[in-house]
């Protein structure tokens, strides 16, 4: 094989030194990812991103096992042009893009990845490493690897036609304007079923267009034994129900959350929306968060495990980042 010019690796350095590193660290629910990327953040002095289409949401606490984090306020003076007030910290670490949306609002993943830009530049400046977390897999891809989604504006027209139908028919409505889409979308969640499919109707697919990513990421996945995250799945549910998803979804529906848009969040909330209305016992309520849970991880999964810059992992690399920081 012909040697390449050293001009040519010249430029490939060039082009690597000027990227801007990140930690991308992805893994199913109930892995342990939100603690190892605290370890990690204070190991080489980072502020973690979290990239979850729930947590971004303020009141959904429980449901979305979001960490409980505490905003501070951010110095005594008062904000200069683009600061921010305030910051999310949890065990000392700021996180950034989680629990400042309206559960009212719908919020998108173009929407995500522009704030996400934002914080990564800041956290930057301040001289850190930013720590991307999260288990929504296109939102972690769209930032990573800067990909273009072009807007698509809710059609309120398609929305009304759609609401009528059950999420089998929605899946099948999907599967055939994206199949891919259809393998990898919640297929209990008719909110995020009704979106891909107006997505696709207005752009052919969803989009996924690549451009020359500004970040150069070290990619860590979190993916416990089979037995070992079963177990972490049932300790999750029964420590949801302690912790209060009755009393949460309860509390969201007072403060005039529509019942459709709870249903909207996921099957944590539809779950505790039919214990409410006497429809399942508290013992078939833990059941279906279990099962519901399982099916929600191994669809995670499904989406990581096309991404061979993956490596896989089971406690805090020290080294492999070390090296990755230093290079």
């Amino acid at each position: 094989m012909k040697k390449l010019p050293t001009s040519y690796h010249n430029i490939l350095n060039n082009a690597r030194a000027h990227q801007t590193k990140i930690i991308a660290l992805i893994g199913p629910t109930a892995s342990g990812k939100s603690e190892l990327a605290v370890q990690i953040a204070k190991e080489f002095n980072g502020e973690i991103i979290s990239a979850d289409s729930r947590q971004i949401y303020r009141g959904l606490d429980i449901g979305s096992t979001r960490v409980p984090g505490k905003w501070q306020r951010v110095g005594s003076d008062p904000p200069k042009e683009g600061q921010t007030l305030q910051r999310f910290i949890y065990k000392t670490i700021p996180h950034h893009c989680l629990d400042f949306v309206s559960p009212e609002k719908t919020y998108t993943v173009a929407e995500f990845k522009k704030r996400a830009e934002c914080a990564i530049k800041k956290i930057i400046g301040r001289g850190k490493t930013p720590i991307i977390v999260g288990g929504t897999g296109l939102w972690v891809d769209t930032l990573v690897y800067d990909m273009s989604l072009p807007e698509v504006p809710p059609n309120k027209r398609l929305r009304k036609n759609l609401s009528s139908k059950n999420m089998l028919e929605l899946l099948a409505i999907l599967k055939k304007l994206d199949p891919n889409r259809a393998r990898n979308v919640d297929a209990q969640n008719p909110r995020r079923l009704i979106r891909a499919i107006e997505v696709a109707r207005a752009l052919g697919k969803v989009p996924l267009l690549k451009k020359q990513s500004p970040y150069r990421a070290l990619w860590l996945g979190l993916n416990p034994p089979p037995n070992i995250l079963d177990k972490r799945i049932r300790d999750r549910a029964r420590k949801m129900i302690q912790k209060g998803i009755i009393k949460e979804a309860k509390k969201l529906l007072t403060q005039g959350v529509p019942r459709s848009r709870l249903q909207e969040f996921g099957f944590e909330y539809r779950a505790a929306l039919d214990y409410i209305d006497q429809k399942i016992t508290k013992d078939e309520l833990y059941a279906r968060l279990v099962r519901d849970t399982l099916r929600y991880a191994k669809r995670q999964m499904r989406w990581f495990k096309r991404n061979p810059e993956i490596h896989w992992i089971t406690k805090l690399p020290v080294r492999s980042i070390k090296e990755f920081l230093n290079t």
